[in-house]
């Protein structure tokens, strides 16, 4: 507590510690788990497992990377909302903007995955 000059009065500022977002860390786990299964798709692709196997994983990474992306937009309007004077400040932009990376990367590479598979079942 610091005593303001000349006065027996205090001034009292509150510091809140900044939290890390839980969106942020979310859309980034999103989109990790996006890459993990457009590899199941390069797998079942490659592998001849199918197309219809192949398009299930590829449908469930494009519904993963849309997750992470979706999620990461709400992190960063929460992150640059955030931060005023009194109110929990959160923090990792980093992270969210790794999400919108890495889920589009996982939906990209499942697409691809999967339109090569079913050309090389094809030939």
């Amino acid at each position: 507590m610091d005593v303001l000059g000349g006065t027996g009065f205090g001034l009292v500022q509150l510091r809140v510690v900044p939290i890390t977002s839980g969106l942020a860390i979310g859309a980034l786990i999103a989109g990790i788990a996006s890459i993990l299964v457009s590899i199941l798709v390069i797998c079942f692709g490659a592998g001849g497992a199918g197309p219809w196997v192949a398009g299930a994983f590829t449908l469930l990474s494009a519904l993963a990377g849309g997750g992470a992306a979706v999620a990461a937009v709400l992190a960063l309007r929460q992150i640059r909302r955030s931060g005023e004077p009194g109110r929990v400040r959160f923090t990792g932009r980093g992270l969210a903007i790794s999400g919108i990376v890495c889920g589009g990367a996982g939906a990209a590479i499942s697409f691809l995955a999967l339109f090569l598979g079913v050309l090389l079942q094809t030939s």
